[in-house]
């Protein structure tokens, strides 16, 4: 038995924080008298963000006074009220060491079952004035936890809470809170969480995911990595061979210096080069998706000419056979799955490169995976790969292919050089019929994804089966933050700092670090640099980098550490000069 001492609500509001202005319902007040609560919260409540919060499964969130007492203590504050921690039912008894998932209450009229532990952010944080807040409630073992609504009813402060049910598996919120956020993701752990029919499909998701986990691949839970890089920093790889592939389109193999093969590439991984053209003053750092097969003993990249593409110019007229480059080791998330699902594998242009390397990965495996092959180009001039791609694709056994030229060129012949004159557009994939449980690579144009990312959607495949491969900088993750207009990024105002260089690779900025900043997330975000994240404290992985090169120390130290060649860099600096994949 446990009594409902406060009900707390309050709608999303505009709050200024760091400079920035945040929407977000973490501000509760506790109101008298009953309160009548919906399947999605109580009446004069909301959310701020709806992707972290709210909706069916996160209806009502719930906080015990045991917890504001240790909090008490803990921090040595006195000034705490109901509603502090954001939660809607601020409640004695219920403890996080003692509540199931799945397990069913009464209060007042209406019927609850315990559905996850709270996902923490920053913005209790704010709402605290205490931003290490998120990692202690996880490092504690005191997340709270929420509610779904089985039956509407009214509540009230005052209103007993009366047990109805025990969730199957009898798994403790602090339990499955930890076996997400803390080391130690037992599998027999994981599948007892996966047995309760009442845990949210987003922590089931992530439970799967952890499955699924190669070792030293990180919290798979949590963020989706890069595997282990094959050596760290960069290393000097010989140009073997420049082939040309079409009119703007060149192929560079890489080999070892001493002859020895390349440890294979993930197929859809890519390279960072590190060049320097012209002699200039400063290197630049460009990422080109490997092309060749993944366990070739060698490497291929291949390079678009660029209009103004200083590199890529370079690559395309100064780079000669037995030069040497330097090369860190193949990373990226962009990787074939290894299910036995179908595959499709959609491309415009040069976004060919790493469905390629994909495609021959799975002739490789002699794999009878129904794969689809779609790539648009505009003619057979501007069609890299051409007769390469349709030699894999003979080699399978169950595969469909459809090439689309929109300006075919005089000399293309429909049935031989392309399928379709046009576009690759939705609505063609809308008429291919195309299976719904498949597993989608979709590379091109910024543009061209996000046309076949909502035309595959549309179709019925799950957004967790669409995977799209950015050219430049990834979209960043902002929750709650007021959108303001897009900049190019840029050195951060004031004068430079005198520490190590930060060279953030996508976004083409080396930047010396200045202690000014309190992680590299500051550093990255002063600079207009697109970013991730949420805590901000090293809990949640969304700010999960890939690390290039250099090492970097954590204040304060993330409750789990990332996969190995990535960092959290909401909490991280610079011990030494670092290239991040930013």
């Amino acid at each position: 038995m446990g009594t409902l001492l406060s009900v707390n609500v309050g709608l999303p509001k505009d709050v200024p924080w760091q400079g920035k202005t945040v929407f977000t319902g973490v501000f509760k007040d506790s109101v008298s008298g009953p309160r009548h609560v919906g399947r999605l919260n109580i009446d004069g409540d909301g959310q701020g963000d709806l992707g972290g919060h709210g909706g069916e499964q996160r209806a009502v969130f719930v906080y015990q006074m045991d917890s504001y007492r240790y909090w008490e203590r803990e921090l040595g504050r006195d000034d705490f009220v109901p509603g502090q921690f954001g939660e809607n039912f601020t409640v004695e008894g219920l403890s996080d060491d003692d509540v199931c998932i799945g397990d069913r209450y009464a209060i007042g009229t209406a019927v609850f079952e315990v559905t996850q532990p709270r996902v923490t952010c920053y913005r209790v944080g704010i709402r605290m004035n205490e931003p290490r807040i998120p990692a202690l409630l996880v490092s504690h073992h005191r997340p709270g936890f929420y509610f779904r609504v089985l039956e509407e009813g009214d509540v009230e402060a005052g209103n007993d809470i009366v047990k109805l049910a025990s969730g199957p598996e009898q798994m403790r919120v602090a339990e499955v809170d930890a076996l997400l956020y803390l080391p130690g993701h037992t599998r027999q752990g994981l599948l007892r969480a996966l047995r309760i029919p009442a845990l949210s499909p987003g922590w089931q998701t992530s439970f799967r995911a952890l499955l699924d986990a190669e070792p030293g691949s990180g919290n798979a839970g949590l963020a989706v990595t890069s595997p282990p890089p094959t050596w760290p920093g960069f290393r000097e790889l010989t140009v073997a061979a420049i082939t040309r592939e079409s009119d703007s389109v060149i192929s560079i193999r890489l080999d070892d210096p001493e002859g020895a093969r390349l440890p294979p590439a993930g197929p859809g991984q890519y390279l960072t080069l590190r060049a320097r053209p012209d002699g200039a003053q400063r290197p630049a750092l460009r990422n080109y998706s490997l092309s060749g097969p993944p366990d070739g003993g060698y490497y291929r990249i291949t390079v678009k000419r660029e209009h103004d593409g200083v590199v890529s110019g370079y690559l395309h007229t100064r780079l000669a056979v037995g030069d040497r480059v330097d090369v860190a080791a193949p990373r990226g998330t962009f990787l074939l799955d290894r299910t036995d699902a179908p595959v499709l594998l959609i491309s415009a242009g040069i976004g060919a490169t790493p469905v390629l390397a994909m495609l021959h990965a799975l002739a490789e495996q002699h794999s009878d995976r129904a794969v689809w092959w779609l790539h648009g180009s505009r003619s057979s001039r501007d069609h890299p790969f051409a007769a390469e791609a349709r030699d894999a694709i003979a080699s399978l056994p169950n595969v469909r292919s459809r090439v689309y030229y929109s300006r075919p060129g005089p000399d293309d012949r429909p049935g031989r050089d392309f399928d379709s004159t046009g576009r690759l557009t939705a609505a063609l994939l809308a008429e291919l019929d195309l299976p719904r449980d498949a597993q989608a690579y979709v590379c091109g144009p910024a543009p061209f994804m996000d046309e076949m990312t909502a035309g595959l959607a549309a179709t019925g495949i799950d957004a967790s089966g669409i995977h799209t491969e950015p050219f430049g900088p990834a979209p960043g993750l902002t929750p709650g933050i007021a959108a303001t207009p897009a900049r190019t990024p840029h050195p951060p105002a004031g004068p430079p700092g005198n520490g190590p260089t930060i060279e953030f690779a996508r976004s083409n900025l080396a930047i010396p670090w200045s202690s000014d900043y309190a992680s590299l997330l500051e550093l990255a975000e002063a600079c207009d640099v697109p970013v991730r994240w949420s805590c901000r404290t090293g809990v949640c992985h969304n700010c999960e980098t890939t690390v290039i090169a250099g090492n970097l120390q954590y204040n304060p130290v993330p409750v789990e550490p990332p996969a190995s060649g990535s960092a959290l860099i909401c909490c991280s600096q610079p011990g030494e000069d670092v290239v991040l994949d930013l």
